[in-house]
């Protein structure tokens, strides 16, 4: 062989073996993320809506095994005492959860107690991976509301479904905007529907179109509150969700009707779906 041949076939072996270096990390790296764990993020977010709203210990389907390893994690860090380590996302949970956000230096919807993506990837590092992550999205102006971008999207297609428009008395992120709303509206996800112009028929089609798509949402009258008539709609799961929206979506799961009376649901049957659920179906 000649000598530049030669040469050149060191040089190329200089090149290569980093390469294979870098490449063999990656794919070790890859090895071990998928022996790790899993915490489906839909179930956990789900979980914490519901579980504190129970007037029992009841699981909620599917969320145990993620909510355990949420939980074992907090222990870990000293946030939650080990005899709460039971897969059973309540009350003492959701506060241990809100305590680790804000151990991150959130505030605010940030550390409002549900699982958010940056939170739970965080608290998962080298404990757990993270599957099924939901994204409120960015905060966009609808028709003169704040929304985030998964309310937005969640609103055109309950219109789609109606085949026609309705328009918003109320959108998200307005702390203090409508005492009545009794902070409702704070975070996330929540939004009134004007119901001006609808029969009893249509304003029932609204509410029934806005549940298909992964809204707690009920029809409001002025013999329930000190408000005019309106569609009150709460996204299901929206990780930007007020404490008082979260319980909404709890009550609506068990039956009820989103009141502080906790009475029963009035609204049309529909199968309770959340968004990413509707989409998947």
């Amino acid at each position: 062989m000649k000598l530049s041949s030669c040469a050149a076939l060191l040089a190329a072996a200089v090149l290569i073996a980093p390469l294979s270096g870098v490449t063999g990390a990656a794919a070790a790296q890859k090895a071990d993320a998928e022996a790790l764990p899993a915490v489906n993020m839909e179930a956990a977010v789900k979980a914490a809506q519901i579980d504190p709203r129970r007037p029992d210990n009841t699981l909620t389907p599917g969320a145990k095994a993620g909510v355990l390893l949420v939980e074992q994690a907090l222990r870990d860090l000293r946030l939650l005492d080990a005899k709460w380590v039971d897969g059973y996302f309540g009350t003492t949970t959701v506060a241990a959860y809100a305590n680790y956000q804000k151990s991150l230096g959130l505030s605010g919807l940030d550390a409002n107690g549900l699982p958010g993506k940056t939170s739970l990837t965080k608290l998962g590092a080298g404990r757990f991976t993270v599957t099924r992550v939901i994204t409120p999205g960015a905060r966009v102006s609808v028709g003169g509301s704040v929304l985030n971008a998964r309310t937005r999207d969640m609103l055109a297609e309950a219109r789609r479904l109606l085949g026609r428009d309705f328009a918003l008395d109320q959108g998200s992120y307005n702390p203090g905007g409508d005492p009545t709303s009794v902070g409702t509206h704070d975070g996330g996800g929540v939004v009134d529907v004007s119901v001006e112009g609808m029969n009893a028929a249509t304003r029932t089609a609204v509410v029934r179109a806005l549940r298909l798509v992964g809204f707690a949402a009920w029809l409001r009258s002025p013999q329930q509150g000190d408000w005019p008539w309106h569609i009150h709609a709460v996204a299901i799961s929206d990780p930007d969700l007020s404490s008082q929206a979260q319980h909404q979506v709890g009550d609506y799961y068990l039956g009820l009707n989103g009141l502080a009376n906790r009475g029963p649901d009035d609204g049309p049957r529909t199968t309770i779906r959340t968004w990413e659920e509707y989409r998947r179906r």
